[in-house]
C-alpha cells in the first residue's frame, strides 16, 4: 500500500482542537483538504503528521506551538495612537480589524487594550502560542 510522500497531492479530512477540547476547525460536512505534501503551504507539524500515513489511516497529533503558529511575539504588539484612528471606528477590546502591511496586503490584529491615548492591537496570528491536537484521517494521496 502506498504512503504519503513529500511532494503528493494528498486529501484528508480532519478536526482541529485546543488543548481544552475545543474545536477551531474541522473538514467536517465540507470537501476533505487537499494540498501538496512538503511545499509549504501547511503548518510544519500538520504536514509532518501526514507524511507516511497510508489511505484510510487515522490518527491524533498534538503540535507544539513551534511546529504551528509560532509562539507570541511582542513584536506583534502594536500601540497605535488614537490620534491615527480613524473617526469611524471606535476600537473596543476584542474587536477584529485589519491593517495594512508594506505591501498593501491585509493584515488582521485584534484590539486588545485602550486607553486615553492609546490603542493597542495584537497581530500575532489567533493560535500563535497553542499547542494543537489534529485528528487527521488521509483520504486520497495523488
Amino acid at each position: 500500500m502506498s504512503v504519503a510522500s513529500k511532494g503528493d497531492a494528498v486529501k484528508v479530512h480532519y478536526t482541529g482542537k485546543l488543548q481544552d477540547g475545543t474545536v477551531f476547525d474541522s473538514s467536517a460536512n465540507r470537501e476533505p483538504l487537499q494540498f501538496t505534501l512538503g511545499d509549504g503551504n501547511m503548518i510544519k507539524g500538520f504536514d509532518a503528521a501526514v507524511q507516511g500515513m497510508e489511505i484510510g489511516q487515522e490518527k491524533s497529533v498534538t503540535i507544539p506551538s513551534n511546529e504551528a503558529y509560532g509562539e507570541k511575539r511582542d513584536d506583534m504588539m502594536l500601540d497605535i495612537p488614537l490620534t491615527q484612528v480613524p473617526p469611524h471606528i471606535k476600537p473596543e477590546i476584542g474587536m477584529e480589524l485589519s491593517l495594512q502591511n508594506q505591501q498593501g496586503q491585509p493584515v488582521p490584529v485584534k484590539v486588545v487594550g485602550v486607553d486615553e491615548e492609546k490603542v493597542t492591537l495584537d497581530a500575532n496570528h489567533p493560535l500563535a502560542g497553542q499547542d494543537l491536537i489534529f485528528d487527521i484521517t488521509l483520504v486520497e494521496i495523488g
